[in-house]
């Protein structure tokens, strides 16, 4: 049988998972990239605002999907291409909340799915400052151009997935995920009128939108991790530390990490694990040395052998289903 997966990737119009706007797909057969397809959407009617700042990430506007079918007009030919296969995705979290958020917006109905995050095989695989897309396809040798192209993405994705399976001689997904000390998980089927609502889709039908917020607080306290958190997720059991200005105020970041079983802290130690770097930062900036005191610190005991990733506020927010606040678009 051999590694078999497909790997997918969403964006979306704003800071709701349940706004895609774009999807790609990619279909991997005994270690080898297969078929592709990807599709522009209009996200369900009643969450298909675009954010600027979603937009300056992924340019794709209103205007560009207006003629588009609905997510809930394509689902069945999305769900047709990943067949039974396991999806793979980089932070899958995000990509299987899409598709949740987006069915139960659409009241729609949708099956379970098997899956598999590339972020923690990653960070079992390699040894990097970051382990943003552009950072492991880079060293998975993997092409990527346009970063935050769907399709685009998912190649790359599917990319890392197989050299990752090459390095541990993985036969199989199934190998591949229980050698590395993990296990598949699973997005369960969603059949509307009768399956609970996620917690992202509560949140958003019973708030409307994130509240503004009025200047810039202090660090606030440091809560404790949540002992009942899933351990499969990305941010569980590790120790992360804000820096620079984030569109949220940095208590309820650090909440939104310690209900997902990670340990906020104040400053960068030998115990940091991830550092959330806000004023727009991306991966490059780490290059081209546009980084914060804190991040200049990690670069440090990077260096020294300390292994710690450093994420933007947009990964720090897709991992934790949050979204900006309105004031501050």
């Amino acid at each position: 049988m051999g590694i078999e997966f497909t790997a997918i990737d969403f964006e979306t119009a704003n800071g709701f998972r349940g706004s895609p706007c774009a999807v790609g797909l990619t279909k991997v057969r005994n270690g080898r990239i297969v078929e592709e397809a990807q599709w522009l959407m209009r996200p369900p009617a009643g969450h298909d605002h675009f954010d600027s700042r979603n937009v300056a990430i992924h340019r794709i506007t209103a205007d560009m999907v207006a003629h588009e079918p609905t997510f809930g007009e394509l689902f069945p030919e999305i769900g047709a291409f990943i067949g039974n296969d396991v999806v793979v995705a980089h932070n899958a979290a995000f990509d299987m909340g899409v598709i949740r958020s987006a069915l139960e917006v659409s009241n729609l109905a949708g099956p379970a799915y098997d899956y598999a995050c590339t972020v923690l095989l990653s960070r079992r695989s390699y040894f990097l400052v970051s382990y943003s897309l552009p950072y492991v396809a880079e060293a998975a040798g993997v092409p990527l151009v346009n970063h935050h192209d769907a399709v685009e993405d998912a190649r790359a994705c599917a990319g890392i997935m197989i050299d990752i399976a090459r390095r541990a001689q993985a036969a199989t997904i199934g190998d591949l995920v229980s050698g590395h000390r993990l296990q598949l998980s699973r997005l369960e089927a969603y059949e509307p009128g009768v399956s609970e609502l996620s917690k992202a889709t509560r949140t958003v039908l019973e708030r409307g939108s994130v509240q503004a917020w009025a200047g810039w607080p202090d660090e606030g306290l440091n809560p404790e991790p949540n002992p009942t958190a899933d351990p499969t997720h990305p941010l569980y059991g590790q120790t992360v530390v804000f820096t620079g200005d984030l569109g949220i105020p940095r208590p309820q970041a650090k909440q939104r990490a310690a209900v997902l079983g990670a340990r906020p802290a104040s400053t960068v130690t030998r115990k940091t694990t991830v550092l959330v770097v806000g004023s727009g930062f991306v991966a490059s900036d780490l290059r081209n040395g546009r980084v914060t005191g804190k991040a200049r610190r990690v670069m440090e005991l990077h260096g020294r052998g300390q292994n710690i990733e450093v994420l933007s506020e947009t990964e720090f927010l897709q991992m934790t289903g949050g979204r900006w606040p309105v004031a501050s678009q």
